[in-house]
């Protein structure tokens, strides 16, 4: 059995996804939890860790109701405004849910790259611990540098590398991606997610020979302990379905002990997210 540490869940609408453009016709549906627990049965996922893909305390609200119907749904990653002065409430609010284990910002898409070092965004971050929160970093790999920053402002703090930071595999760069990611990894309160290759990649022309380098790089990094597999379904659609990134992981992961391999699909991501 395995879990799935990172996935999303929408009621499409142009308004509220704008970042699904004209040419990602396969996202501009609706995907629900029926939709996810198809594919997941079909290659023994046993449980999931849904992730916001809104910035909206309403999506929160609604990713928790889901995982309070839904046992296949293990916890959520959603959004507060961590810049707000009465942030702390909104914390205080969802914390009291249980299935609400990680809260994520959506960096990558944030003008500045220093965003992430502001004042307000870090007292935002400095409560999480508090409420028993982890944070799920979403960069790109030339925002490495301030999230090594950022990591190093809270060592009490534990984080979660989204998409091994969407290193540049369709441009076939390595570095200074691989150095950078090896730095961060130097502190042992980050875990990172095995999710998110094949869409930085060339959607129609990848290979898994093209991925695995960054697969090794992400193992030489972390090590089996802190990697956890993650789909990023449905918007791996883009350029792979479901049960083939599972098995392509899988296939990476072939040389791995038992032991370490049952870090990678299951018990990393029980470990980074308190999952019960």
């Amino acid at each position: 059995m395995a879990i799935d540490a990172h996935h999303h869940f929408w009621r499409y609408t142009p308004h509220e996804y704008g970042w699904i453009s004209d040419g990602m016709s396969v996202l501009r549906r609706d995907y629900l939890p029926d939709d996810l627990r198809r594919e997941a049965a079909a290659v023994g996922v046993d449980g999931v860790i849904s992730v916001q893909a809104r910035q909206t305390l309403e999506e929160t609200d609604w990713l928790l109701g889901l995982a309070e119907k839904d046992d296949l749904i293990r916890g959520v990653v959603g959004w507060v405004p961590l810049v707000s002065p009465t942030v702390g409430d909104d914390l205080s609010r969802f914390a009291s849910r249980p299935k609400l284990k990680a809260v994520r910002h959506v960096l990558q898409d944030e003008p500045d790259d220093s965003y992430m070092l502001r004042d307000d965004f870090n007292r935002g971050i400095a409560l999480l611990k508090g409420f028993g929160l982890r944070y799920d970093i979403l960069i790109f790999e030339r925002q490495l540098p301030p999230a090594i920053k950022l990591v190093d402002r809270h060592p009490g703090q534990n984080f979660i590398l989204d998409h091994v930071a969407k290193p540049r595999i369709r441009d076939k760069q390595l570095s200074p991606w691989r150095e950078n990611l090896r730095e961060l990894a130097r502190r042992p309160n980050v875990y990172c997610k095995v999710s998110g290759m094949v869409t930085e990649a060339d959607h129609r022309n990848w290979t898994p020979q093209q991925l695995r380098p960054y697969f090794d790089a992400a193992l030489e990094a972390f090590g089996s302990r802190r990697l956890m597999f993650g789909s990023d379904w449905p918007v791996c659609l883009l350029a792979c379905g479901y049960r083939r990134w599972l098995q392509i992981v899988k296939d990476f992961a072939s040389t791995l002990t038992p032991d370490e391999q049952d870090r990678l699909f299951e018990r990393t991501a029980i470990e980074a997210y308190g999952l019960e």
